[in-house]
């Protein structure tokens, strides 16, 4: 696995949160089996703000060598979306959200070994 492949692949989930987050957080609410209110939705857009920031940085670092940034975008990637995962796991298991979490979580996961590999065998 290369670090351009996992890169890329965390460019587009990023957008693809950002663009639901900013432009249809009812229905990701909805989705998790939370109630959309005002606060969750503005908390919705900022983070979709956050989303699309990071989907540029992870787009235009695709191609970075081997170096100590591209270990450090690697290994913050880690810690997020593993923190994510857990959170989500932990969320369902409390019934505070709904299954469709789940595929967050899958995604999250996904991520978290894409990025590992590449910090482990030092791909290109």
């Amino acid at each position: 696995m290369h670090f351009a492949h996992v890169a890329l692949a965390a460019a587009i989930a990023t957008l693809i949160l950002a663009t639901g987050w900013l432009f249809f957080g009812r229905l990701f609410l909805r989705r998790w089996r939370i109630e959309p209110n005002v606060a969750a939705l503005l908390l919705g857009r900022r983070i979709g703000a956050i989303y699309l920031g990071l989907s540029v940085i992870f787009f235009l670092a695709r191609n970075l060598p081997d170096s100590e940034l591209r270990s450090v975008l690697s290994l913050g990637a880690i810690v997020v979306c593993a923190l994510l995962a857990m959170l989500g796991l932990a969320d369902f298991k409390a019934r505070r959200a709904g299954p469709a979490i789940l595929v967050s979580v899958l995604i999250e996961v996904l991520l978290v070994a894409g990025f590992a590999t590449v910090e482990l065998t030092g791909a290109a």
